[in-house]
């Protein structure tokens, strides 16, 4: 029950994330909330490695988002980055990358 109960811990800010889409509508002002939480949260809590797995789920997501986007298979009605996606979107996924990898840790006993 602890491992299950780190593991909800670790998914609560993503969701939380997630939340705000449709109450925060302008992608700037979205973004920079979202900066804002992924400092902080690394502030109160940064583990080694971290900052890599942020950077490479932001890259591979941003990229394949584009791909899904450019293929039809995605469609946004909010693209406010290169005219084709959400603005926030990659950091979403970085940040999700991160909750991924620490609920994998609770799995291991770490």
């Amino acid at each position: 029950m602890k491992t299950a109960g780190r593991i909800v811990m670790e998914s609560v800010l993503v969701l939380f994330m997630i939340g705000l889409v449709p109450l925060i509508t302008d992608d700037y002002i979205l973004t920079g909330v979202y900066v804002l939480l992924i400092a902080g949260s690394l502030l109160v809590k940064r583990n080694p490695g971290d900052l890599l797995v942020f950077g490479v789920g932001f890259v591979v997501m941003l990229a394949t988002e584009y791909f899904f986007v450019s293929t039809g298979a995605e469609i946004f009605t909010r693209n406010s980055l290169f005219g084709v996606m959400p603005l926030w979107l990659p950091l979403l996924w970085g940040y999700a990358f991160i909750a991924m990898r620490r609920g994998l840790k609770a799995l291991d006993g770490e």
